[in-house]
Formats: structure tokens, C-alpha cells, sequence
């Protein structure tokens, strides 16, 4: 059984250190330095220099377009308290949000100096993955990202303010940021260890192949969550930006083919 031990690590000079401030910290650092060691060992073509620039850049782009879309579709909420919106350590950042303005603002930059953008979505891909496995668990100690009721041995206790009031009288729900987190990790294993392998030099598959796989196991994990608050078509947001992203993914593949293999 999982309990949350609090919100709050500890307070320094008066100010909360939030778990999920630490644990996003960490996830950041540890994909960071990962996707580094990659561009050391398999790509040279990429100078330290430019590898440091272009990851602020998606950095910056990927935390405020997480929190943005995050607060827009919480806009009922925001809207009577725009103080904080730049809030982020309290949670409240959107994974889908982080990726695509994250991208977008790598693609940029890269686009204006030139550089190899294939090769850098192939190498942030294998770090961003890693760094979400381990920044879900920001949501346990947030007590949220949960699903369905449930009485597993690996249940999660969700204390009453936190559950929806159809649930109130339900103690233990499925751990869903614990599923994600073990299919990010798992991604993680394929892409690195077979899927870069498979395409070696073929630049840009391992991109598709995150965005497809991540996607995939978002809507398997966003089925048993109980917490969407919006839909479109009657279909939660997370599931209906998953399934555009799987046919980006899949076009994507197909030109990525068009262009290596000349169909």
C-alpha cells in the first residue's frame, strides 16, 4: 500500500520545500545528464556548447507551456487566482503541454542556428522519457494522479480532501502515476536499448518511436484515471491529444522512411 507522507519535505528560513519540487528537480537532472552521455558516446556531431543551449531552450519553452496549458484547462480555477499561475511548486504542470511547446521551442532555436534537428529530437527523446518516469512520482506525493477505486497490494491511500466527491467514501485507488511511471521506464528500456540499435543513423525514429509508445501508454494509464477535468467529443483531453499525437507519430514515420529509404 502506498501513502503519501505530506505535500511538504521541510521548511528553510521559513519557506515549504515541496516534494514535488525535489522530485522534478531530480527528474530534470537526471534526463538532462542522460541525454548528455548519449551525445557523448553517439552523438559526436553535436558540441557540449550547443547541446547545453538548445536543452535550456526546451527547458524554459517545456516548463511554462506545461504550467500554460495546465492553467487553461483549469481556467475556472486560474481566472480568480492569477497569482498563481506561476506557482510550480505546488504541481500543476500538463506532461502533453511540457512535450509540444518543449519541442516547438527546441525546433526553433535549432532551426535558427542551423543545427541538426533530427539528431536533437532522437537525444532529448531518451532523457525526457526518463525524466517522466521519475517526476510522476511528484504526483504521489501530491496525493493525485490516481485512478479507480481499488484493493490491490499495490493500492494508493488518497486522503479525503483530495477525492472526488462521487469517491468520498473510497480510501484506496489505483496508483496510476506508479503505471505511468513503470511504462516510462520501460520505454525508456526499448528506446535505448533496442530501438537506437535498430535505426542506427536513420535520424528522427527514435523521436516517433517515444511519441507513438508514450502515447500508447498515456491513454492505458489515463482509462483508470478518475481526475480529467475536460473533454472533447466526450473523450478526456489526455486521451484525445494521445491519439493525434500516435498519427503524428505514424506520419512522421512514414516521411522519416520516404526519406531514408527512398520510396
Amino acid at each position: 500500500m502506498f501513502t503519501s507522507p505530506g505535500e511538504i519535505c521541510c521548511s528553510v528560513f521559513g519557506i515549504d520545500i515541496y516534494y514535488y519540487g525535489i522530485i522534478m528537480g531530480a527528474a530534470v537532472f537526471a534526463g538532462a545528464f542522460f541525454s548528455d552521455f548519449v551525445r557523448k558516446k553517439y552523438y559526436s556531431a553535436i558540441s557540449e556548447n550547443d547541446f547545453w543551449n538548445v536543452l535550456l531552450t526546451a527547458l524554459i519553452f517545456g516548463f511554462l507551456g506545461a504550467r500554460i496549458y495546465y492553467c487553461l484547462f483549469n481556467f475556472s480555477y486560474y481566472s480568480n487566482h492569477i497569482s498563481e499561475i506561476l506557482n510550480f511548486r505546488q504541481g500543476g504542470l500538463s506532461i502533453h503541454g511540457g512535450i509540444i511547446f518543449g519541442f516547438l521551442g527546441a525546433l526553433v532555436f535549432v532551426s535558427l542556428k542551423r543545427l541538426p534537428a533530427l539528431q536533437f529530437c532522437d537525444l532529448f527523446s531518451y532523457g525526457l522519457i526518463l525524466a517522466q518516469s521519475i517526476g510522476r512520482w511528484g504526483n504521489f506525493f501530491n496525493s493525485e494522479a490516481f485512478g479507480k477505486p481499488a484493493d490491490l497490494f499495490c493500492k494508493l491511500f488518497i486522503p479525503v480532501a483530495q477525492r472526488p466527491s462521487e469517491y468520498i467514501d473510497y480510501q484506496y485507488f489505483h496508483p496510476a502515476f506508479l503505471y505511468e511511471s513503470v511504462l516510462d521506464l520501460i520505454i525508456f528500456i526499448l528506446l535505448f536499448f533496442f530501438i537506437r540499435k535498430w535505426v542506427k543513423s536513420s535520424y528522427g525514429f527514435v523521436f516517433a518511436a517515444y511519441i507513438f509508445l508514450y502515447s500508447i501508454a498515456r491513454i492505458f494509464v489515463e482509462v483508470i484515471r478518475i481526475d480529467s477535468i475536460y473533454s472533447v467529443f466526450n473523450i478526456p483531453l489526455p486521451i484525445f491529444v494521445s491519439i493525434l499525437l500516435i498519427i503524428t507519430s505514424l506520419c512522421f514515420s512514414v516521411c522519416l522512411y520516404k526519406k531514408y529509404f527512398k520510396m
